[in-house]
């Protein structure tokens, strides 16, 4: 039987939210996908929230299962600052993100040396995760690192998707949109992806630096127009270079040049799916590629949870995806948080509902540091607690504050670096039991 006290109920919540991060964690998942090695040398080159965990179970592979010696791996993992972990042989380094920073800068030009120089007998292996976009980073051209970030820091307030970002960055750098595939040659290149994007794009993942890019300069152009985002002459001229433009679908170059997503959101949430039935409640779905401003999507998810409540239903509605948050305020926060807090306003105390929002990397948006929240939980007192604490909760969201919010109320989801990341998990649980 399923206690329902608001005690127990948040711990199924947690419950969920770790279900989906242990299904797409690289432990699990990496060694069924790894290919055999090479008469040369195995070259691992990491990107992102994952580098770290994928490059420990790269190395478990073929130094245990496979027994080769050290001297056939070389390579080297850039993570996500704080997410780094303990490797034997190929070192993993940590760089800003969202913001890109000088860390990633040096680190980025060892990881093209090290294609650089790759050779016909070798294999390349490209473990790619989320945060890679920010973590590989090799401006092209004239463009200074400050100028880059300007840009980071301007086209993430602005509301823009993942997409739309990457896209931009694709053609102002020395090493997405299959770039690193173009450098790397003639060595044979293997990519092995954990997908953070929306329907598994694999140029999207990381900004696609082994892959085809099927985005053009003009519509990199058009996003910038889009967002009313000021360019440094130095990225305007990089945009107006056709010699700027990413190899594209059908290119030779990347026969023979597998890409695999080895862990996907879909599954996340599968498994969530399934520890929500059996605890008790119906599985109702919205996918994992649900995209779009975080308070809109809050208010939509509330109403859905409205009528299953009076429907009677005891369902758990679950999805995932990446929201996203056009910033006015000054506040700290992310786009779970902001949802959970917009989603609490929406609700407005139903009783019998609760939630929980938080990005599977373990850090939802906040000042970069590993220390960020993940997300936030929401219950039915979470209003009348705010109020009695002296929070006004519409206030604070129009502030972009959502951090702020639930700190004061013991509310936020901090699990702290899980070293995967399959982007959000939300879930809300109705149970027309405890609203009686």
């Amino acid at each position: 039987m399923v206690a329902d006290t608001t005690t127990d109920t948040r711990a199924i919540l947690r419950h969920l939210f770790n279900v989906a991060v242990a299904a797409a964690h690289p432990a699990h998942l990496l060694s069924r996908c790894l290919p055999p090695a090479p008469e040369g040398r195995i070259i691992l080159l990491g990107a992102g929230k994952a580098a770290g965990s994928m490059i420990a179970a790269a190395e478990t592979h073929y130094l245990d299962t496979l027994g080769l010696p050290k001297d056939r791996l070389a390579g080297l993992g850039v993570a996500r600052q704080g997410y780094g972990c303990a490797t034997r042989v190929v070192p993993v380094l940590e760089a800003g993100h969202p913001m890109p920073d000088q860390a990633g800068v040096d680190a980025t030009a060892r990881i093209l040396d090290l294609a650089r120089n790759a050779g016909p007998d070798d294999l390349v292996l490209a473990l790619l995760s989320g945060g890679g976009s920010a973590n590989w980073i090799a401006p092209a051209g004239a463009l200074t690192l400050a100028e880059k970030q300007a840009i980071t820091r301007a086209m993430l307030r602005s509301g823009a998707v993942i997409g739309e970002i990457n896209c931009v960055r694709k053609h102002l750098s020395r090493i997405k949109g299959g770039r690193l595939t173009a450098l790397a040659r003639p060595a044979r290149i293997v990519s092995l992806a954990i997908s953070d994007v929306p329907r598994d794009e694999p140029s999207a993942i990381a900004s696609g630096p082994t892959v085809p890019d099927p985005t053009t300069l003009a519509d990199a152009k058009a996003i910038v127009a889009k967002y009313r985002i000021e360019l440094p002459a130095s990225a305007s001229a990089l945009l107006d270079n056709p010699a700027m433009e990413t190899p594209k679908p059908g290119d030779p170059l990347f026969a023979d040049a597998p890409f695999t997503i080895f862990a996907k959101p879909a599954d996340s949430l599968a498994a969530a799916a399934a520890a929500a039935k059996a605890a008790g409640y119906e599985p109702v779905s919205l996918g994992a590629d649900v995209e779009g401003e975080a308070r809109d999507v809050a208010a939509a998810h509330a109403a859905m949870a409205k009528k299953l409540m009076a429907q009677g239903r005891r369902a758990a509605i679950l999805s995932g995806g990446e929201l996203t948050v056009t910033i006015s305020g000054n506040g700290r926060g992310g786009p779970n948080q902001e949802y959970a807090l917009a989603l609490a306003l929406a609700l407005d105390g139903a009783k019998g509902i609760s939630a929980v929002a938080g990005d599977t990397d373990g850090t939802d948006g906040g000042g970069g540091a590993a220390s960020d929240p993940a997300g936030a939980f929401v219950d039915p007192a979470t209003l009348a607690r705010a109020r009695a604490a002296g929070l006004d909760p519409s206030a604070l969201l129009a502030d972009n504050d959502s951090t702020g919010f639930f700190e004061r109320l013991g509310d936020l989801l901090t699990p702290g670096p899980t070293l995967t990341n399959v982007n959000d998990l939300r879930a809300i649980l109705i149970d027309p039991q405890a609203a009686a």
